[in-house]
């Protein structure tokens, strides 16, 4: 690696391991002499490396290995690493798919054997009267025979024999030569740590999911109840709206009767200043009809009393006439004539 923290990190990790050492070096530029190394054993190591580094790396590889010696490569398999899970991993600079890895390998290592590799889960049910075969220290405490071995897959409808799962990281052994590679007498490698903590990991997050799960039914019943609650102040609401309702129904009636009465008040006052206004005229054409009354009853006093003194002179007159028209008069008459003619002369 190149990572000197990373180095020393690992030397202290595994400084008891007296067969094992490490060094700080680019993969594109390995610090070994040719034809100097028997296996190299890649895991997760091609795809940090720039696209343009991956044929270096590869060639430097084929450089150190010896003529038979075996290359065991793992990477990522991009279809279901990043693709499927839609993931994007910021270190990896450049992930080859299986026919890019299969072609950068195939230029010195023509021979290849893949392997897919993921986590699987399912029931083992393992025989205690199988045979077994060699662990990786020769002992036979463990180990499946590969001619022992069957898998299924299936549910409760039907049951099939198991395929391969899709690659999650694709594993190459790869070498120059057929005769190089191991034999190929596995068909399937199991691998379980002894402290089964990957099946406890999954047993605390079902575990888990058993809890959020009732936190949840609790929730659930707690939100009913709640909703009850809500459902039934939406009911008050919905009668407090109604009354409301009603309340401005009553409130618009009582504006529509306000604004009918200011418009009857209005009018009242408009036909009260009309009747003042009438009034009023009628006033003053009562006082100028008083008024011509006064004068009108004193034009007929007058014309009375002109009609009464007319009436004396006409009764006088009459009386004139009536004695006129005596005998006595008729003898009185020249008397009378001589009278005035003597005071006519008496007045010359």
């Amino acid at each position: 690696g190149i990572d000197a923290a990373a180095i020393a990190h690992a030397r202290e990790s595994y400084a008891t391991l007296p067969n094992l050492r490490f060094a700080e070096g680019s993969a594109a530029s390995l610090s070994l002499p040719d034809a100097s190394v028997d296996m190299v054993v890649s895991f997760e190591t091609i795809e940090h490396l720039p696209r343009a580094d991956q044929p270096r790396m590869l060639a430097e590889i084929a450089r150190v290995l010896t003529g038979d010696g075996v290359l065991v490569l793992s990477a990522p398999n991009p279809v279901e690493y990043s693709t499927a899970r839609g993931y994007s991993n910021p270190f990896h600079l450049h992930e080859p798919d299986r026919a890019e890895l299969e072609a950068l390998l195939g230029v010195a290592f023509p021979h290849q054997r893949w392997f897919r590799q993921r986590r699987y889960f399912g029931s083992a049910v393992w025989s205690e009267s199988a045979a077994v075969g060699p662990t990786t220290n020769g002992s036979n405490a463990g180990g499946l025979n590969a001619g022992g071995l069957e898998a299924w897959t299936g549910d409760a409808a039907q049951i099939d024999a198991a395929q391969p799962p899709a690659a999650m990281y694709f594993i190459v052994v790869a070498a120059r030569t057929e005769a190089a590679l191991p034999a190929a007498d596995v068909a399937i490698s199991l691998f379980s740590d002894r402290a089964e903590g990957e099946l406890a990991r999954i047993d605390a997050m079902a575990g888990e999911v058993i809890r959020q799960d009732q936190l949840l039914h609790e929730r659930d019943a707690e939100l009913e109840r709640r909703s009850g609650h809500v459902r039934h102040l939406e009911d008050i609401a919905a009668e407090r709206d109604a009354a409301l309702a009603r309340h401005s129904e009553h409130v618009q009636h009582l504006e529509e009767m306000t604004a009918y009465r200011e418009k009857i008040i209005v009018e009242r006052d408009a036909q009260l200043a009309e009747s003042n206004r009438i009034r009023e005229s009628l006033i003053d054409e009562r006082d100028g009809l008083a008024g011509a009354l006064g004068s009108a009853r004193q034009v007929v006093a007058a014309q009375g009393a002109e009609c009464e003194r007319l009436e004396r002179a006409i009764a006088a007159q009459e009386r004139i006439i009536a004695y006129r028209q005596s005998a006595r008069w008729w003898f009185s008459l020249p008397w009378l004539r001589v009278r005035l003619w003597w005071q006519r002369v008496r007045n010359a």
